[in-house]
């Protein structure tokens, strides 16, 4: 099978419209349809285009011959700004496609997602009282915005995630996401996890409630369990490092809560076709984005 951008889009077409899109509704049908957009949003972040405006102006040069109709600017911005539901479902339809959703390991972790950068910007900000100022460790930076909570599998395939508040604990989110989405974890399995979420709290509700295994590295002072675990806590910075670097996650421009929760979920369903894509084309490394950049 091939393997490029085309072949990606048109794969990912065909999934979403037999496997995730409802039926179709009463009335006029859209000229641009939820399976075309999805496929839309992904080109855009797969080729490296954080502005809609110099995006939209490319797509008719790029995929013209893929898409029958290409929207404007704001109305392609105001559907994106509703999906992010759908996406969420094409996301979660997608990792249950590849062989490790039946693997025994998830890793979890969360990382900033800014969302603006002056305090004037702050003060008019209709992000008010969902954003807050947190703590960059990684960068030893304050920063305003939201974090974003993610699990996958071993290599990368997003199978849940959430934003919060930075103020909020680690913990407790991570708590209340797998609270939510229980379903999609299963009685035995590892959860791969740093230092942030060690806690007697957090290490009992999987246990007993959710039946599997917290592993992580040992804080100091504490007693030998698991180690330093430093080359495997790197699978899930690695994640994050494509989402920022590749797939231009800090670089989202949205505005309002439900556009940076579309916009965020736009950077991980592309990495989620990314991944589904390789394994099904064989590609031997399972994250690489290198086919669909171009």
């Amino acid at each position: 099978m091939t393997t490029n951008l085309d072949a990606l889009l048109a794969a990912l077409y065909v999934f979403i419209d037999d496997h995730v899109v409802p039926c179709r509704r009463i009335g006029r049908p859209p000229k641009l349809t939820d399976a075309e957009l999805l496929c839309l949003a992904v080109a855009q972040v797969l080729l490296g285009f954080p502005s809609t405006r110099h995006w939209i102006r490319f797509a008719h040069t790029r995929l013209g011959h893929l898409f029958r109709y290409l929207p404007q600017q704001s109305a392609y911005n105001k559907r994106l700004n509703a999906a992010g539901p759908l996406i969420s479902q094409v996301i979660e339809a997608l990792a249950r496609q590849v062989p490790t959703w039946h693997d025994d390991l998830r890793l979890i972790d969360s990382t900033p997602l800014p969302c603006v950068a002056s305090r004037e910007t702050v003060k008019r900000s209709e992000l008010a009282g969902h954003a807050g100022y947190g703590f960059c460790r990684s960068h030893s930076r304050f920063f305003w915005g939201l974090r974003l909570y993610l699990v996958t599998t071993a290599e990368g395939m997003p199978v849940t995630w959430c934003l919060a508040n930075p103020k909020l604990g680690e913990r407790e989110v991570m708590t209340a996401l797998l609270q939510r989405d229980h379903r999609l974890l299963r009685a035995g399995q590892v959860i791969l996890a740093d230092k942030g979420f060690a806690g007697k709290d957090f290490e009992n509700f999987l246990t007993e409630q959710l039946g599997v295994h917290l592993v992580r590295p040992d804080r100091k002072g504490e007693p030998l369990r698991h180690g330093r675990l430093a080359r495997s806590r790197q699978w899930i910075e690695a994640v994050f490092d494509t989402l920022k670097g590749q797939l231009s996650l800090e670089q989202h421009g949205a505005r309002t809560s439900r556009g940076v929760f579309a916009r965020t979920g736009q950077r991980l369903l592309a990495l989620a076709a990314a991944i589904w894509h390789n394994w099904i084309t064989e590609a031997r490394v399972k994250r690489s984005l290198t086919a669909y950049d171009h």
